[in-house]
């Protein structure tokens, strides 16, 4: 039973893979996340057909099956999140891309202009990030202003009270334990007279 579980996980494996290369060559993807997502749950459907009709698989009872096709679905979901949204989102490998591009060494005093000035550019952040936020329906755009819709400020309050509450209060920065990032807003970075100016009266 342990050699046939290992080789629907390798069947598993393989058929994700499949599907995700010729997803992102063949394909128009909207938002990355969900795009590998989306590959899982087409791994794991077609999984459960293999484990329904392959004699293979006969020695799985129906619980069984369903407990690999969930475990399948979770495996999905792990992917999605772990290999291509870390890499397409995370900061910390643009740091570590930016210093090799750089010869192998920053110094540290360059590192927020390098944010400002290079990362939001070649990553298209803004651009990326609210087309994200669009896709998932928890903005929308009129006349050039950027409004929450009422899911986003239903995530916006959960997120805010998770950030506020759950995250740690002494969490290392450049070695000093600090708070700042439980109200990264009430640190008086932006200008009262800056967010005015930016501000759209919704409605």
């Amino acid at each position: 039973m342990v050699m046939r579980w290992l080789v629907g996980l390798a069947l598993f494996i393989v058929i994700l893979m499949a599907i995700y290369i010729v997803h992102l060559e063949l394909f128009k993807v909207d938002v990355v996340f969900y795009s590998a997502i989306f590959d899982g749950v087409l791994a794991s459907v077609i999984l459960a057909v293999l484990l329904i009709t392959l004699p293979y698989f006969s020695i799985f009872n129906k619980f069984d099956r369903f407990q690999l096709i969930l475990m399948y679905m979770l495996l999905g979901y792990i992917f999605a999140i772990s290999i291509p949204t870390v890499i397409d989102r995370s900061l910390s490998f643009y740091l570590l891309e930016k210093i090799q591009q750089r010869g192998g060494g920053i110094k540290q005093s360059g590192f927020e202009s390098i944010f400002v000035n290079e990362y939001i550019v070649e990553h298209r952040l803004v651009d990326v990030r609210l087309t994200e936020q669009l896709s998932s329906g928890t903005i929308e755009i009129h006349d050039g202003c950027v409004m929450l819709t009422p899911k986003g400020e239903v995530l916006v309050r959960f997120s805010r009270f998770f950030r506020q509450n759950f995250l740690p209060k002494k969490r290392l920065l450049m070695g000093e334990y600090t708070d700042d990032l439980t109200n990264p807003f009430g640190h008086g970075a932006v200008e009262k007279d800056k967010v005015f100016k930016y501000k759209c009266n919704k409605g």
